[in-house]
């Protein structure tokens, strides 16, 4: 909840009134009575957020934090063991098929 300033425009008697937002400006002066109060613009209504920011992810419960990191690990173990499977398929097959582009072919071409 935010603190508004407030000003008579009576008596010119000036303080802070710390209240929710959705309540009602209040117009009767708590100095001199009169309803000549009016609520000031400035910093004291505004959110100010400081510090480096504010994300989405900084109050996830433990228990969504737990189920993100296992399930992170789940994928790249599946991916490391589908993309071993075909390094050591495909190097098994350019080790006994392939040929080294330095090496003569002994039959002269």
């Amino acid at each position: 909840m935010p603190t508004y300033d407030y000003r008579c425009d009576a008596c010119d008697h000036t303080f802070e009134l710390f209240q929710g937002i959705n309540d009602a400006v209040k117009r009767k002066c708590p100095e001199c009575g009169k309803r000549k109060l009016r609520r000031l613009f400035g910093t004291g209504a505004a959110i100010v957020f400081k510090g480096s920011g504010f994300y989405q992810t900084d109050y996830r419960s433990e228990s969504y934090k737990k189920g993100a990191e296992a399930e992170k690990k789940a994928a790249e173990s599946s991916k490391s063991e589908s993309s071993g499977d075909s390094k050591d398929s495909g190097s098994n097959k350019s080790d006994t098929t392939a040929k080294s582009p330095n090496k003569t072919d002994k039959s002269g071409n």
